[in-house]
């Protein structure tokens, strides 16, 4: 978790059935939209973290996903274990009900649960949006819960004394001390926390990204199942490693506009892409058993344009290897070496595939056994180091004076006569061009000075955007 996060003196857990409006309590609380919501029942499956500041103080607040205690289904079995694992890291807990639907029997039951676990528990009687309805709420008196609330999460009506009576509860009566660096949003710009990467792990539904990100943190963080889809909100975990901190959220797995049905297939699509944007660098996670299609080359596309550093992870890569007979891609046979697929032959498969990602790293992994993924930390640390270097102007120009144009394949009427070139930005390194005429350099042109400046330079996995401007 964050330094805010870890800094808050209490954690409050929000359980409830499905559909009761749990996450949107959650994102009320916190100020934000973290948590995917929509009318659809048991949208929220993982734990989600955020942080509620009221009055001075900071609450650290955990969403989980809808309850249903006797559903031995695979997913709201694991959404279950995940809510448990709230409760017990919880100060506090609010239950969640919809107050605008009979008290039933799998409220009785999870009311009976969580007086169990002898924590301070408080009732939000949800969707109470005007006064006439707040003596409908009383009905769920009969739950044993003294501390009832009537409340409108949606449109914040009554948050205040629920508010008010946690924290007295709780004894967090003065303010906090001045933390350390803030918790920065899902969706803050990139870079702007100190000594965080922000990782996002991006692909298509069921390449194992889910089993990775629990992988990289140690634990069982995100839900992971054979249905693709599992996975609707983005899921971050915080990970320290050799001195770097590093932010990973695993986003939904991203499909094709037209195989989206459902509003929360939408809504995580839409979301997974929100927090791409907002991280330092990708890992592009490729399932080796299907090689590369087309849709990963459209989710690679979507890192490479906006400027995101990239890392490709070939996973699953133990069960090309062993597997009996021969091992395809795209129906055709792959080579054997010893006995075991060319891996060789199969990264220039990818790169053929990815063309546009010629400078991205690759690192053939499997998430499950977790074979070589301890070498993505040190990877990801040099791509960090990578996106975030600066060439001093002197030495840029200096470079520039070396390089023969001569060799770039560009038609007489395209060149332009480049006078000097400066580093305008990092992350993602931006190169400024001050030519003779006011038109884009032929990308010809770009091609090879990227490539010189890479041979040069390095800036291993990280995009290099090269613009221009006519010297006045």
């Amino acid at each position: 978790m964050s330094t805010a996060l870890q800094n808050a003196s209490a954690t409050l857990a929000i359980v409830g059935r499905p559909n009761v409006g749990k996450s949107t309590l959650f994102n009320r609380l916190i100020g934000r939209r973290r948590s995917i919501v929509g009318d659809e029942p048991g949208i929220t499956r993982d734990r989600i973290y955020g942080e509620a500041q009221w009055r001075g103080r900071v609450l650290r607040i955990v969403d989980t996903g809808g309850i249903i205690p006797d559903d031995k289904q695979l997913i709201p079995a694991e959404i279950f274990r995940q809510a448990r694992l709230a409760l017990e890291e919880a100060d506090a807990v609010v239950m969640v009900v919809d107050g605008r639907s009979e008290l039933a029997a799998p409220d009785l039951e999870l009311a009976r649960l969580l007086q169990r676990t002898g924590k301070p528990l408080f009732l939000a009687v949800n969707k109470v949006d005007a006064e006439r309805l707040e003596a409908d709420a009383q009905q769920f008196h009969r739950l044993g819960l003294p501390r009832l609330f009537p409340i409108s999460a949606e449109h914040g009506r009554g948050i205040d004394d629920l508010l008010d009576d946690i924290f007295r509860a709780l004894h967090l009566t003065t303010a906090e001390p001045e933390p350390g660096p803030e918790e920065e949003p899902l969706d803050a710009p990139a870079g702007s926390a100190a000594l965080e990467t922000r990782v996002a792990i991006i692909g298509r539904p069921n390449v194992g990204k889910s089993t990775l990100l629990n992988r990289l943190a140690g634990r069982a963080r995100a839900i992971v199942s054979p249905v693709p889809g599992t996975t609707r909100d983005a899921v971050d975990e915080i990970v320290e490693r050799d001195g770097q901190r590093y932010r990973f959220i695993d986003t939904a797995g991203i499909r094709r506009k037209g195989k989206t049905e459902l509003m929360a297939e939408k809504l995580s699509v839409v979301m997974a892409r929100k927090h791409l944007e907002g991280a330092d660098i990708a890992l592009l996670v490729l399932d080796a058993t299907e090689g590369v299609t087309a849709l990963d080359a459209t989710i690679a596309g979507y890192a490479h344009e906006s400027g995101r550093s990239l890392i490709i992870l070939i996973n699953k890569w133990d069960l090309v290897v062993g597997q009996q007979g021969p091992a395809r891609w795209r129906g055709r046979v792959l080579p054997r070496q010893g006995g075991t697929v060319d891996r060789h032959l199969y990264e220039q498969q990818v790169r053929r595939a990815l063309k546009f990602l010629h400078y991205a790293p690759t690192l053939f992994i499997s998430a499950a056994a977790g074979r070589n993924t301890e070498k993505i930390f040190p990877l990801l640390a040099t791509v960090a180091a990578e996106r975030r270097k600066r060439i001093p102007t002197g030495e840029m120009n200096r470079f520039l004076q070396r390089i023969d144009f001569e060799r770039a394949s560009v038609p007489m009427a395209k060149r332009v006569k480049i006078y000097y070139m400066t580093q305008a930005a990092v992350a993602p390194p931006t190169f400024v061009l001050f030519t003779d005429r006011p038109v884009r350099p032929h990308f010809s042109y770009q091609r090879f000075l990227e490539n010189q400046i890479r041979h040069a330079f390095g800036f291993l996995g990280t995009p290099i955007w090269i613009k221009n401007r006519a010297r006045s």
